[in-house]
Parts: structure tokens; C-alpha cells; sequence
């Protein structure tokens, strides 16, 4: 896995090794199940990948909640 140091290594691995389209709603809906501790499917991302690459992961999701309110985009993507 490569490590998540910047902003641009995790768009990197959302939308080019994942292959998941950046759309609003995806960041959303990604955005508060990861910062809900108790959700289930963040337990388990939890315990596969530690709590600080959580919490990067937040943040990059932060970084792009940011950038879509930013440009007043609120839709996904077509």
C-alpha cells in the first residue's frame, strides 16, 4: 500500500487503483460512514487498516468535501 502523505496520494488510490468515480455524493456518503467510530464497515476498515490511516483518510475525504463545496458542485458525477 502507499502511504498517504498528501492529498494527491489519496485521490491516487480512490480514483486510479480503485477505480471509484470522485463524485459528491460518493464523498459524502464515504465521508460520514468513516467518521461515524461506531459503524460497522468503519470497525472493520479499522481493524484491517489502523486507526491514523483512518484518520488520513478522513482528511482526504475532508480535502474533497472542500473542493466540491468550493466549486459548488453537489452532484455526482454523470
Amino acid at each position: 500500500m502507499r502511504p498517504l502523505r498528501t492529498y494527491d496520494n489519496w485521490k491516487h488510490c480512490i480514483t486510479d487503483i480503485c477505480k471509484v468515480p470522485l463524485t459528491a455524493d460518493y464523498v459524502a456518503a464515504r465521508s460520514k460512514e468513516l467518521r461515524d467510530t461506531q459503524n460497522f464497515d468503519t470497525k472493520k476498515f479499522v481493524g484491517s487498516w489502523g486507526e491514523p490511516h483512518r484518520q488520513r483518510v478522513v482528511a482526504g475525504f475532508e480535502q474533497a468535501e472542500t473542493e466540491f463545496a468550493g466549486d459548488g458542485s453537489n452532484k455526482s458525477e454523470a
